[in-house]
């Protein structure tokens, strides 16, 4: 059975990857005019440090420079982590998406947009967003097997109501704005700035 320089690369790559803690999601060789462009994906539990990415992508630079795997012609090496709206195709994917809005398109031809709440070997648990905002969201169970493919959707304003949501819960009495202030107390403290 012939192996493919792809799958040469995985079998270079994987333990160093391994030693960093990180996962080898992507491998890909693509020609770009007389010199070949690998790109490499990794990631990890709780994401990956840029610094720690820089260190993998020279280890994985001189291992490639070692090795016969690319061969005599150039190349370009990019290390770098799988983008906003990657695939899950895996579990672990499923799991670092927690909490995220996911789309899937399921195999009886429908398509879900979907918060991710919990994930297990076998499926996950989502919350379905109604359909252009009518109704309340929805729990549903999904199999893994009822997937046909999903994507993580990119979310601009999910911080912002994540803040506004944290800012409700500030109790009263930890308010930035102390409400206890008297009039006096302001009138006192603009007198003691007038008299200096």
């Amino acid at each position: 059975m012939s192996t493919t320089p792809t799958d040469r690369l995985r079998e270079l790559l994987e333990p160093l990857a391994a030693e960093f803690g990180f996962d080898l999601e992507e491998v890909k060789v693509t020609q770009t005019g007389s010199r070949r462009q690998v790109q490499i994906d990794v990631d990890a539990d709780g994401g990956v440090d840029l610094d720690a990415v820089a260190e993998f992508s020279r280890e994985v630079s001189q291992a490639l420079d070692e090795s016969d795997v690319m061969g005599e012609a150039p190349y370009l090496l990019e290390v770098g982590s799988p983008g906003a709206e990657r695939p899950l195709t895996l579990p672990r994917h499923w799991r670092r998406a927690e909490g995220r809005l996911v789309k899937a398109y399921l195999v009886d031809g429908s398509e879900i947009v979907a918060r991710l709440l919990e994930i297990d070997e076998d499926g996950v648990l989502v919350e379905v967003q109604p359909v252009k905002g009518r109704g309340k969201p929805k729990e549903r169970r999904l199999a893994f097997a009822e997937i046909a493919r999903a994507r993580v959707q990119v979310e601009f304003n999910r911080k912002d109501e994540e803040l506004l949501d944290a800012a409700e819960d500030i109790p009263d009495d930890e308010n930035i704005l102390d409400d206890d202030l008297s009039d006096d107390d302001i009138l006192d403290d603009e007198d003691a700035a007038d008299d200096e």
